[in-house]
């Protein structure tokens, strides 16, 4: 993906994005478990400390292979298309099991997955903050005022609408001067860019500006949809 030197203000990006403290080590947003090899060139990347970087390993590894099975509809891992994941589940039969015993079969036959709630949110939380700091030059560390998840087939065709469009035009707050929001503004072809980054074509991108507040948007495997927003 095309890659942009942030110059907002540095003391913005001076501290962990997740936690504040100090960013001895680089996060990429979004995780590469969300991504397929070969990976796109030029990732995003923010600063984070070791332990936040760390710490939500697992929970990334559990919404990957979630968001697979539910593509799916089966825990198996020779029902699922994503090598990456197929791999994982077999080389973790209690994550395999895990999942499958999550797999719920409706009266009409329908397919679901009772999802851990908390550990998928906290994952997708950690990507809003990434994408809202490189791409606004924004760290939000505390809660968001909205946070909302949902399989992207589940909206209806007005929220699709309402989902998949960038902010209105004209835009009464933008984005810092320097941020790489504002940089892709001012860039942008009207014509093939419509505020939305794709990191990787089918698999992962996501939204991020600034309007009455910041908000986030991110589409997972063209499967999950989640909007974090943080009043300003």
């Amino acid at each position: 993906m095309e890659q942009l030197q942030n110059y907002g203000d540095a003391r913005q990006t001076a501290g962990c994005v997740h936690c504040g403290g100090i960013p001895d080590t680089r996060d990429h947003v979004p995780s590469k478990i969300f991504l397929d090899e070969p990976y796109p060139e030029n990732l995003p990347v923010v600063g984070a400390c070791q332990i936040c970087n760390q710490r939500l390993s697992l929970d990334e590894e559990y919404l990957a292979c979630l968001i697979e099975c539910a593509r799916v509809g089966d825990a198996m891992p020779s029902a699922v298309e994503r090598e990456k994941v197929r791999r994982i589940l077999m080389k973790k039969p209690a994550l395999t099991s895990k999942l499958a015993q999550a797999r719920v079969v409706g009266a009409e036959g329908n397919i679901s997955f009772n999802a851990e709630i908390e550990r998928a949110g906290k994952v997708l939380l950690k990507l809003a903050r990434g994408h809202a700091l490189f791409e606004l030059n924004e760290p939000h560390l505390a809660e968001p005022e909205r946070f909302g998840v949902i399989p992207l087939h589940c909206l209806s065709d007005n929220d699709l609408r309402v989902f998949e469009e960038p902010p209105g035009s004209p835009i009464s707050i933008w984005p810092e001067v320097g941020s790489r929001a504002m940089q892709r503004m001012l860039i942008a072809d009207d014509d093939v860019f419509n505020g939305w980054i794709v990191v990787q074509p089918g698999r992962y991108r996501y939204l991020a500006y600034v309007d009455s507040a910041v908000t986030v948007r991110m589409v997972l495997s063209e499967y999950l949809a989640c909007e974090v927003v943080w009043e300003e």
